[in-house]
């Protein structure tokens, strides 16, 4: 497995993480068995960096991870990052954003105690609360570092000037973002500046929320996920015309000898020396193919032949429906 640098002081880690948010039933359900099958996996395949947050199964996904881990002998083989920020109004129930320091640091204490661990490798804010300026937010967040509880920090879907901003007051390790071939926002802005500071590009959803896999869902298995079935891209109208423009990229992999997962990963990975991808899954054999990725090397005629097959813009519907795209910063 290769590795890549997780922020401008940070370690190296392996070019491909794994994605918690399938160990909690955010696109179906799962077993705490078919989880740990998917971090023995991914120990075998030499991974070492898994991404979690309190907020994937209500807590459920740290839980998962906490009890893998304390079966263990020895020190954790993961570094692990994990999230908050993302809170429930109590009076309405509404989803909100909670930036404060007491919120940030009640909300980690309960992650590291699910987690089992004393500090994690990366804390994220999930999603930036509008009303506090980002430079108090990174200083709250370097007084984290200080504490001792984090080594490092990121922030989740924000704007490469927001990131700028941030790494004023203090390196930022990673930016989480939504990238793949049929999400391409951060080519316009959020690469570059993470180039320029040194900064991680973690991406999550690599392969399109399954949609760039050799078994793009079916109306069955959107209609068992909360989230993908009031996703614009997976509506009745608009799944058959994604899998349908998506078909080129699968008979490309296909022709070459690779899983179309595989294909997406190296595709990604090519990027920048600066994304790392963290594809989540609830089968080892589907895992198994998002790792190989890892070690394909695309020459310029395969990326270009890609890039024919799916050109900026070719997939139907918005990346989030309405509420979905509450607290994302849109910069481009």
């Amino acid at each position: 497995m290769h590795s890549r640098k997780l922020g401008p002081d940070g370690p190296l880690v392996s070019s491909v993480g794994i994605g918690g948010m399938s160990f909690g039933p955010f696109y179906g359900e799962t077993t705490e068995a078919e989880s740990h099958a998917i971090l023995d996996a991914a120990r075998e395949a030499g991974i070492d960096h898994i991404d979690t947050s309190n907020v994937y199964g209500a807590g459920r996904s740290e839980e998962v991870i906490g009890r893998y881990l304390a079966r263990l002998d020895g020190p954790s083989p993961f570094r692990i990052a994990t999230k908050g920020g993302i809170t429930t109004d109590p009076d309405t129930g509404a989803r909100r954003f909670d930036n404060s320091a007491a919120h940030l640091e009640a909300e980690l204490d309960k992650s590291l105690k699910r987690l089992g661990v004393d500090h994690v490798e990366l804390y994220y804010v999930h999603r930036r609360d509008p009303d506090i300026p980002i430079e108090e937010v990174t200083g709250t967040l370097a007084n984290l570092i200080a504490k001792g509880k984090i080594a490092r920090f990121g922030y989740s879907e924000i704007a490469p000037t927001s990131l700028r901003r941030a790494a004023e007051i203090h390196p930022v390790a990673a930016v989480q973002s939504e990238y793949s071939l049929q999400t391409r926002a951060p080519d316009l802005g959020l690469i570059q500046a993470c180039e320029d500071l040194g900064t991680a590009l973690v991406a999550f959803s690599p392969v399109g929320r399954g949609l760039l896999t050799d078994t793009p869902p079916t109306p069955q298995r959107v209609e068992a996920s909360g989230f993908l079935k009031t996703n614009p891209r997976f509506t009745s109208e608009n799944l058959p015309r994604n899998i349908a423009a998506s078909q080129p990229l699968r008979d490309l992999a296909r022709d070459l000898g690779h899983s179309t997962a595989a294909l997406a990963i190296a595709w990604l990975l090519s990027r920048s020396g600066t994304v790392i991808p963290i594809p989540g899954t609830r089968s080892t054999d589907h895992f198994r193919e998002l790792v190989a990725g890892a070690n394909l090397s695309l020459d310029t005629d395969t990326l270009a032949e890609i890039d024919r097959h799916l050109p900026p813009g070719w997939c139907h519907g918005a990346r989030y429906s309405a509420a979905q795209s509450v607290g994302p910063e849109d910069y481009c």
